[in-house]
Parts: C-alpha cells; sequence; structure tokens
C-alpha cells in the first residue's frame, strides 16, 4: 500500500517538474504573426459605418388616465450615422404595450421615422412602467424605450 502511495507521488511530481521545464520555453508573444495583426489594423479601419438612431426621447410619462383607456403616444428619431438603419424587432414588455414600427425598412441617413407605442391600462390599476425593446443594426444592437402612467381604478 505505501509503495502504490509512493509511486504516486512520484508520478505526479515528475508530470510537475516536466511541465513547469518544458513550459517555461514557450513565450506566447512569438506565436504572435505579423501578418494577423497587420490584417486584423485593416479590417478594424475598414469596418462599416453603422447607423445610429437619435431619439426626440426615450421617456414617455402620460401621467394619470382613467383604467380601461388606450394611451398612445410617438417616439420619433432620425437616423444621424452613415448608413442605412433598420429596425428588425420591437417587443413590448408586456401585451398591454404595443409598438407599431418601420419593420425591415431601410431609413436612410439623414431620414426621420416614427415608433407608434399604444398602452391598454385594462386591469392595470396603479403605477405602470412599460418598455419597448428595439433591436436594430446598429453598433449598440439593442434600444429602449419606456413608458409610465398612474392608471386611476374604475369606481
Amino acid at each position: 500500500m505505501k509503495i502504490k502511495k509512493n509511486l504516486i507521488y512520484i508520478t505526479f511530481l515528475s508530470f510537475i517538474v516536466s511541465f513547469s521545464i518544458t513550459s517555461c520555453d514557450s513565450d506566447p508573444s512569438k506565436k504572435i504573426k505579423k501578418e494577423n495583426v497587420q490584417s486584423t489594423k485593416e479590417r478594424l479601419n475598414n469596418t462599416p459605418d453603422f447607423p445610429i438612431i437619435e431619439f426626440n426621447k426615450n421617456n414617455h410619462d402620460f401621467g394619470e388616465i382613467k383604467e380601461g383607456e388606450i394611451a398612445e403616444t410617438e417616439f420619433m428619431f432620425t437616423n444621424v450615422g452613415k448608413s442605412n438603419l433598420i429596425i428588425s424587432e420591437a417587443s413590448g414588455s408586456c401585451g398591454c404595450t404595443v409598438p407599431d414600427y418601420p419593420k425591415n425598412t431601410p431609413i436612410k441617413p439623414g431620414e426621420s421615422g416614427k415608433i407608434v407605442v399604444k398602452f391598454d391600462s385594462s386591469n392595470r390599476p396603479g403605477m405602470q412602467r412599460k418598455a419597448v425593446t428595439l433591436i436594430t443594426n446598429t453598433s449598440k444592437g439593442k434600444h429602449i424605450l419606456n413608458i409610465k402612467s398612474i392608471v386611476i381604478p374604475k369606481s
């Protein structure tokens, strides 16, 4: 039993020593190829200019509304980038918040558009905070618009 333990210990110790000796000779910086560094620099310099979406507002407060009302607001935006903007998806944080947007429609640099958000206050008394998440082809990729309201319950 003791011989078996010693054999395991010696094997383990030999492995550690041989690993240490061979790994000390390797210099990771020697593995980097100059042509790869150059091609990466060129690729980064040649990346396409992303569109940039700029909103007139990111938040809207409906104030107090009566339960059952459907409140609506518009979020105006402009593509201030250098390539076409595409909004591929817009979704509300719940079924009561519905966005209407220019889905998969290219918006050229300098052009504007709007996202209409409707909020159905039915069965939602009290303070309400909802969000609309946009998926775009901007460098950020995701944008969030927020709405809030105090819904006065039916009497």
